[in-house]
């Protein structure tokens, strides 16, 4: 039998008693009348007729799962990712420090991760023929300059790290070196695919029974609907930086048994565009509040721990709130200490 801790005694070993994957959701598409067509799969290949009628399997999600050798959370922990991103956002940060997804497991939580639909291995459909319009890309410097709150606005990316250094918001605690590995986990996205996305994390939920979701930016989109369709299973939401939450306000009630937390890092008075995004997003919190939810927010700044960017997971003090996270967990009666 494995200690539970690491050899100097400080951290607990990754001891796991399974880890897997699986897809789940998704249906069937069926296209017909194109016509074949020649194409060379490889340069110096013959041409080959590729057919596009026929029956196509899209809107899936893909997970991949790690159960602890220990288990001590009371539910599973779901960990969802915002755009345009994949479940990497939780693994091994981009600078190679410990991401969110192991450090849970260490703790006892039997953690899945997952791509949305769209995205990672959940694969791509045929667009437009079955996804209506074209992807929408990235460029490299933007989350730098705009959005993720990294960079001190536009213009501040440069590839010189000094530079990039020098650039970063005053007190930031995200690495500038490991922004070029950010900008390597952005992937295209789609604005069709909302009530597929919606579907495939029902259909997670579903597989997983009794959880707990971390759900990071868009999908916060998703997260609370989900919970409306399946109130007996979601024990816990935990909403990163949620942008303007989707709800059902004629449901509310059913949310009554879910505990949630409201997470904000730091920087937003500073942004041009922060401000308005918490607003939208705590009109639902206090719609729930008036409900009858039980609704916690909790400002980093306000606790002392100061610096984070939307990508707070990616921080170097990510583990710092990690464990702002489990504590919050605890309280509620969802960890087993």
């Amino acid at each position: 039998m494995p200690s539970e801790h690491g050899a100097d005694g400080s951290e607990p070993w990754l001891a796991l008693s399974d880890m897997g994957s699986f897809h789940v959701g998704g249906r069937k598409a069926i296209i017909s009348g194109k016509a074949p067509r020649l194409a060379t799969l490889r340069p110096g290949d013959a041409p080959v007729t590729i057919d596009p009628n026929g029956t196509y399997q899209v809107d899936q999600l893909y997970a991949q799962y790690f159960i602890p050798h220990r288990v001590r959370g009371e539910a599973a922990l779901l960990l969802w990712h915002g755009a345009p991103l994949t479940g990497v956002t939780y693994e091994t940060t981009p600078d190679g420090r410990e991401g969110w997804a192991t450090h849970f497991v260490r703790l006892g939580w039997s953690v899945y991760v997952s791509d949305a639909v769209e995205r990672g291995r959940s694969g791509w459909a045929l667009f437009p023929d079955i996804w209506p319009g074209d992807p929408v890309f990235t460029r490299h410097d933007r989350y730098f300059d705009t959005d993720f709150r990294i960079g001190k606005g536009p213009g501040a990316y440069s590839p010189d790290l000094e530079v990039l250094r020098a650039n970063l918001l005053p007190g930031s605690r995200f690495p500038a070196e490991a922004y070029e590995g950010l900008a390597k986990q952005l992937v295209p996205r789609w604005r069709c695919n909302d009530e597929a996305i919606l579907d495939a994390y029902v259909a997670l939920v579903d597989r997983v029974g009794p959880c707990v979701i971390v759900a990071h930016s868009q999908a916060t989109r998703y997260v609370f609907r989900v919970a409306q369709r399946r109130p007996g299973h979601v024990r816990g939401i935990v909403a990163v930086e949620p942008i303007p939450i989707e709800g059902d306000d004629g449901r509310i009630d059913v949310l009554r048994d879910t505990r949630m937390l409201y997470l904000w890092g730091d920087f937003l008075e500073t942004d041009p565009e922060w401000p308005a995004i918490r607003d939208g997003a705590h009109a639902f919190r206090d719609r729930m509040i008036a409900g009858g939810v039980s609704v916690e927010t909790i400002e980093l700044p306000k606790i002392g721990i100061r610096g984070n960017s939307h990508m707070m997971m990616m921080d170097t003090n990510n583990l710092d709130v990690a464990d702002v996270i489990q504590s919050w967990l605890a309280k509620q009666g969802l960890y087993r200490s």
